[in-house]
């Protein structure tokens, strides 16, 4: 199973004290804008997505169709098929995808210490 484009997303008090911090760490601005209150940071491959006021705890994403660069993907597995493979290992789905839908939908999934997993497809 491909999950896609990994990041992790975190809850920040400060947009620009983050940014700031991340900056020093080698992380430039990938996409996103302070008025929206999120950044995405990237330094090579790896990418931290900074958000202001969004959502409470941190959370681990996946991208099905992406690459690392926000690029879409010619062939990736659609986040239904993953939600279905899910599924079928006895994995709870906290939030399920519409699977009479395509395009664009996602999923959430908790690991078994409570850390949100989003499994977001864009395409």
């Amino acid at each position: 199973m491909k999950l896609g484009a990994f990041s992790i997303s975190l809850s920040v008090r400060d947009l620009e004290v983050s940014r700031k911090f991340y900056a020093n760490l080698g992380f430039e601005i990938f996409a996103g804008q302070a008025e929206k209150n999120y950044y995405i940071l990237k330094n090579g491959d790896t990418l931290i997505g900074i958000f202001q006021g969004m959502f409470e705890n941190n959370i681990l994403t996946f991208n099905p169709g992406w690459d690392q660069d926000a690029q879409k993907l010619d062939k990736f597995e659609d986040v239904r098929n993953i939600q279905q493979h899910l599924k079928e290992q006895g994995v709870e789905i906290h939030k399920e995808a519409d699977d009479q839908t395509t395009g664009p939908e996602s999923i959430i999934l908790l690991d078994p210490d409570g850390n949100s997993i989003l499994i977001d497809q864009h395409v």
